[in-house]
């Protein structure tokens, strides 16, 4: 049997190229709420201590910068954000194809998973305490956790939604368990479990925020509550415009990643 059977062609591509106003279009509603933004507090809809301005709001990241703070803040977040994502992702795509490609194995785990999936974030912040201090490791394992999930339902879903007709014309080619989760259910799943890895990476920086909450001290999560302790409304909204940003950069990345892997793939494209 040939390999290439069953295994995309990655080399060929039928996806229209990219407008090129594509990124400029992107920019349209950003730059339209710092237009609104920047318009409410010029006509003084809200007062300063609620509401600064941009230009304060840049004036507080140059003086966190200027003590060479907000470089600690950004990479202590991100830090933990890659560790946890990674470990939960890739805990969630070894549990996950098990799940997958095993009836057994969902009727055993599944209702345990289903269970723990329905805990909300802070619920696990004291029992992580517990157990593991106040150091990294809660931080990293509550991020994870956060990751794990949707990756883990995603990549299930993926296997259990492919067409029945392509599993029987591999067993037809001789392909039967590992052979066919390889060749076949596992490569036709990977869409299902890029989107899943890229909404597991947006939950890990939901999960930041609890996490940062376990005594921290630097981290964009610490910023934002020593904004709120402090009275500086100015810290907390630098604090969500970095989450924004430094989360949008990382799916970017990521969503890269997709393309290239899925580059094969001729889907609509609207």
């Amino acid at each position: 049997m040939e390999r290439n059977l069953f295994w995309p062609r990655v080399g060929v591509s039928r996806r229209r190229p990219a407008l090129p106003r594509g990124a400029l279009l992107g920019l349209a509603v950003p730059l339209g709420l710092l237009a609104l933004w920047q318009a409410v507090t010029v006509l003084g809809l809200f007062e300063p201590s609620q509401l600064p301005g941009p230009a304060d709001v840049l004036a507080a990241a140059a003086e966190l910068a200027a003590r060479g703070e907000l470089p600690v803040h950004l990479l202590a977040s991100l830090r933990r954000v890659l560790l946890g994502f990674a470990l939960g992702g890739g805990l969630a795509v070894a549990v996950g194809a098990t799940v997958g490609l095993s009836r057994r194995a969902e009727t055993l785990l599944g209702p345990t998973l289903q269970g723990l999936r329905a805990i909300p974030s802070l619920a696990w912040v004291p029992l992580l305490v517990l157990w593991m201090g106040v150091d990294e490791g809660p931080k990293v394992t509550l991020v994870a956790i956060g990751a794990f999930f949707p990756v883990l339902t995603s990549l299930v879903a993926g296997i259990r939604q492919i067409d029945r007709k392509l599993v029987e014309v591999a067993v037809a080619y001789g392909l039967d368990g590992a052979g066919l989760a390889r060749e076949v259910l596992l490569p036709a799943a990977l869409p299902a479990l890029l989107t899943g890895l890229r909404i597991g990476l947006a939950q890990s920086w939901l999960f930041l925020v609890a996490a940062e909450l376990i005594g921290a001290s630097r981290g964009l999560g610490f910023l934002l509550v020593d904004g709120q302790n402090t009275g500086r409304a100015d810290i907390i909204l630098l604090s969500i415009v970095l989450l924004a940003l430094v989360g949008k950069a990382t799916d970017a990345l990521l969503h890269q990643a997709e393309r290239r892997l899925l580059r094969w793939s001729d889907t609509y494209a609207g």
